[in-house]
């Protein structure tokens, strides 16, 4: 009998790994028919979809390990972190979805909202999140759409030695912006923004990256702590706002 390994689990979904076999469950059905979808169609290495039965998702284990961890040095070679940035690459030259992702207005007024938040219920110091709302307008402009996986973490690319087997967590994929794909990929580890864009293979506004940063990690602090993740531990989003001051 294979144990049962919780991956994660809040009140909107969990993740289960039985073996080779990660069981997804998740209260909406429609960011399961997303990723379904978009790792049909994505033209990078995804999980085997093994069945679906909703609310469950049945995917088999990709080889190799995660690139690394939000607020853990990564282990991973440079050649890894720049096969990462070529494989968001080759994702973003791909047809896009045919769902579109958030306007640019909705992003500035959910900015806005968490922003407010941050600061009425004193979350964060007031002038940490003027900083943060200052630099997060560079990110804020119109932008060609391209295929986005909109959720590339670090945990979310696996590699075995400087090669990528497969991205995971789907759900998110839409067209969108591809500056905020090496943005997310990059978080917490700056030291590695060199090699992903060499691997990426053309100019990209590093000022822009950077104001995503901000912007990301401001709007996903409430829902953390909303969840029991603490965004304030060691290399995690606080400490990506406080190093714009």
């Amino acid at each position: 009998m294979e144990e049962v390994e919780v991956v994660v689990a809040h009140n909107e979904r969990a993740t289960l790994r039985v073996g080779d076999v990660f069981l997804k469950v998740d209260s909406d059905q429609t960011r399961t028919d997303v990723e379904a979808e978009a790792m049909a169609m994505a033209p990078i290495p995804t999980p085997e979809v093994l069945w679906r039965k909703p609310p469950v998702l049945a995917l088999a284990a990709l080889p190799g390990t995660a690139l690394g961890r939000l607020g853990e040095p990564s282990t991973a070679s440079p050649a890894a972190w720049a096969a990462a940035g070529a494989a968001a690459r080759k994702l973003h030259d791909a047809p896009l979805p045919p769902w579109p992702g958030r306007s640019l207005d909705e992003i500035a007024s959910r900015l806005d909202d968490e922003c407010e938040w941050l600061v009425t219920n004193g979350v964060l110091p007031t002038e940490l999140v003027t900083r943060n709302r200052q630099v997060a307008e560079a990110a804020l402009r119109p932008w060609t759409p391209v295929f986005t996986h909109g959720d590339l973490q670090i945990t979310h690319v696996f590699v075995d030695g400087d090669e990528i087997t497969g991205v995971i967590d789907w759900s998110e994929a839409s067209q969108g912006d591809a500056l905020f794909d090496l943005a997310t990929l990059t978080l917490g580890h700056e030291e590695h923004l060199g090699d992903v864009v060499a691997g990426y293979g053309t100019d990209v506004d590093l000022d822009v990256i950077r104001a995503w940063w901000s912007l990301r990690s401001l709007l996903v602090i409430r829902w953390l702590v909303e969840h029991g993740f603490d965004p304030s531990s060691p290399g995690c989003e606080v400490d990506v706002l406080r190093s714009r001051l």
